[in-house]
């Protein structure tokens, strides 16, 4: 059976558009479900050891996709790095960390908690930590530094604003800061570096430049 030059031209327009029917809001799920059948062959899943499946997608005339999908999983000891992540964790705590700066270095260093597949969350840090009987200081002397260097916990307190969003900001390269041989961040406790993160929060400039060996001056770049 041969396809006449008007149908051909058909499905050649309608292929151009496919990504802007998936796309569009008015698409429900069942078109998209129905949209797949037509275009896979079939899916070939190997569920693996760990937290990281492996998919193979063959599509209707003989194409290949392969792709790695992060899972969740039902304990640390499931995922591929969960003892190293477990061994730093200590490390880190035993350094007098807080777990939500061990939770923001492990996510940096490419780790995830068990039922999150982008980031490591701080309650995991701290079932690790307890359960290996490490417990923090206070939280007034858990840093041991003179008045003149600021904490995250302690920046953010002065600026009223969660501590999570500084370490989102370096995470993403908006908040460039040396961090110390024990993994945390600390900040000088001056009008110039107060200011220019409150004004990195307040979107009136891009980028906050705080390194030691930094290009500009003053700490940061106009947006």
């Amino acid at each position: 059976m041969t396809i006449g030059k008007e149908l051909n031209g058909k499905v050649i327009r309608l292929a151009g558009r496919l990504p802007e029917i998936w796309a569009d809001p008015q698409t429900a799920y069942a078109q998209r479900k129905a949209l797949l059948r037509c275009l896979v062959d079939k899916v070939v899943l190997d569920r693996g050891e760990h937290d990281v499946s492996r998919v193979r997608i063959v599509w209707r005339g003989g194409a290949l996709t392969e792709l790695e999908v992060k899972m969740r999983v039902s304990a640390i000891t499931h995922l591929a790095k969960g003892a190293e992540m477990m061994e730093r964790v200590l490390e880190l705590a035993r350094a007098k960390l807080h777990d939500d700066e061990i939770a923001s270095i492990l996510t940096d260093e490419g780790h995830r908690s068990p039922n999150c597949v982008d980031r490591v969350l701080p309650i995991t840090v701290q079932r690790i930590r307890l359960r290996a009987g490490v417990r923090l200081d206070e939280q007034q002397t858990r840093w041991r530094h003179p008045p003149d260097i600021l904490s995250a916990n302690e920046l953010a307190s002065i600026l009223n604003i969660p501590v999570n969003w500084i370490y989102v900001q370096i995470r993403k390269g908006r908040l460039l800061i040396d961090r110390q041989p024990n993994g945390a961040h600390l900040f000088a406790n001056t009008s110039n570096v107060v200011g220019g993160v409150r004004k990195l929060r307040d979107h009136n400039i891009d980028r906050l430049d705080l390194r030691i060996n930094q290009p500009h001056q003053e700490g940061y770049q106009h947006g």
